[in-house]
């Protein structure tokens, strides 16, 4: 077991630096490290595979399959040109929309969801403006992240803690949005610390702005429509699907497989607009990250954190806020979350209150994820994109603004539940 945990760990550290070093593709880089693990004998390959959550995988690829869709009808480009109107010509009023709309959508559907939505927008505005899209881009991540952390159906780690828990979407509602909401405030104030001054006007955006004609950019009115109804269709689907007993994944490929029906879609071209290096990225991390998990680094580290609260309710809480954070950065808040709800299910079954435990571990699992590129889910679906368009988000860019973003978010949570739940 020794010997697993050197293995693990170091495929798993070497791993990581390389993909922080951006000498290689995040990618291979990642399906390496998979691979590895189970070449190895860390983890047998059907424990790898059973690791790789298609929930993900397929909700991934079926929203970008419906995206695709709708960006042959100019559809984001309209968006674009609506968002441009609102913002009166002001770049940086233009990111406040943007990231609001992010967080808003974000808690309605999920922050991959949105980010697969919004990120042909942001690119489509850019160009449209003639601007770089980094702050757009990277603001709209922070924004998802902030804005999923409010709801059951926002960030994946709620789904899981809700289940756990026993909690509904009101419960989440009523003791996250309220922080939510003062952190996105305050993460507002650190886009303008950040961007404000890069942003100013000048005659050139006016003049463009001028000649921007949002009806005039849809190509294709009939296929919008009928792509629109089966999105809406898709999303009530998402809110219900609880209800309904279906996963994510099921609702978003059978969006994604009527649209491709009644818009006459040709098969091979729309199947290019899955982003392939995405997905097989998700594939190498859920196998490496499950050898991480299953030699017990994770969990050793998380039953270190619960001794030491030594049934002291603040301490735990707080511990759990700040590590999870920490953690879900390194290794994905979804595999984090699962090894963590057993810790936290133990800390309550000891006497310790149930509501600030749980709280603490949604704050510090969905808020981690703005710490590292490779944090959630939504980091690397951007990052991607925006690689595909040319232009590339860094692991280190990433982690100077990210790195704020989560130390003041992580201040606002501790006052949060110390207020709320500890006084």
């Amino acid at each position: 077991m020794t010997w697993d945990v050197g293995l693990a760990g170091g495929i798993f550290l070497v791993a990581y630096a390389l993909i922080a070093s951006e000498r290689f593709d995040r990618t291979l880089i990642a399906l390496l490290g998979g691979l590895l693990v189970v070449v190895l004998g860390v983890i047998g390959q059907e424990e790898a595979f059973a690791a790789i959550d298609f929930n993900v995988i397929f909700l991934l690829a079926g929203m970008m399959i419906l995206a695709g869709g709708l960006a042959r009808t100019g559809f984001f480009e309209y968006v674009a040109g609506v968002a441009i109107h609102f913002s009166k010509g002001q770049p940086f009023r233009l990111l406040i929309i943007l990231a609001i709309l992010t967080a808003l959508l974000a808690a309605l559907l999920d922050n991959v969801t949105t980010v697969v939505l919004l990120t042909p927008v942001t690119l489509s505005i850019a160009r449209t403006l003639k601007v770089s899209p980094f702050p757009y881009l990277i603001s709209q991540i922070f924004a998802s992240n902030i804005g999923g952390t409010a709801t059951l159906i926002g960030d994946p780690p709620n789904i899981m803690i809700g289940s756990a828990a026993g909690l509904d979407f009101a419960d989440f509602l009523v003791n996250l949005a309220p922080v939510v909401v003062i952190i996105m405030v305050a993460f507002l104030g650190l886009m303008w610390l950040f961007f404000k001054r890069h942003m100013d006007d000048d005659a050139n955006r006016l003049d463009i702005l001028a000649t921007v004609d949002p009806a005039g950019a849809i190509t294709d009115r009939p296929l919008m429509i009928r792509a629109l109804v089966v999105l809406g269709l898709t999303i009530v689907g998402f809110l219900f699907h609880s209800a309904l007993h279906l996963e994510a994944a099921t609702i978003a490929m059978l969006g994604a497989t009527v649209l491709m029906i009644v818009g006459r879609l040709d098969t091979h071209e729309t199947l290019r607009d899955i982003e392939w290096n995405t997905l097989f990225f998700f594939v190498g991390l859920f196998m490496l990250i499950e050898a991480v998990v299953q030699v017990g680094i994770v969990g050793g580290i998380a039953d270190g954190l619960a001794d030491a609260a030594g049934g002291r309710l603040e301490v735990a809480t707080l511990g759990i806020l700040w590590f999870s954070a920490l953690a879900s950065a390194l290794v994905d808040n979804i595999p984090y979350t699962a090894t963590a709800i057993p810790i936290v299910e133990r800390l309550i079954e000891s006497g310790l209150q149930a509501e600030a435990l749980w709280w603490s571990l949604a704050l510090g699992a969905c808020l981690g994820g703005n710490l590292t590129i490779v944090g959630a889910s939504a980091n690397i679906v951007v990052a991607n994109l925006a690689a595909r368009d040319g232009h590339p988000i860094t692991f280190m860019q990433f982690l100077k603004y990210g790195s704020a973003v989560v130390l003041v978010s992580l201040v606002i949570s501790t006052a949060y539940l110390w207020l709320r739940y500890l006084n």
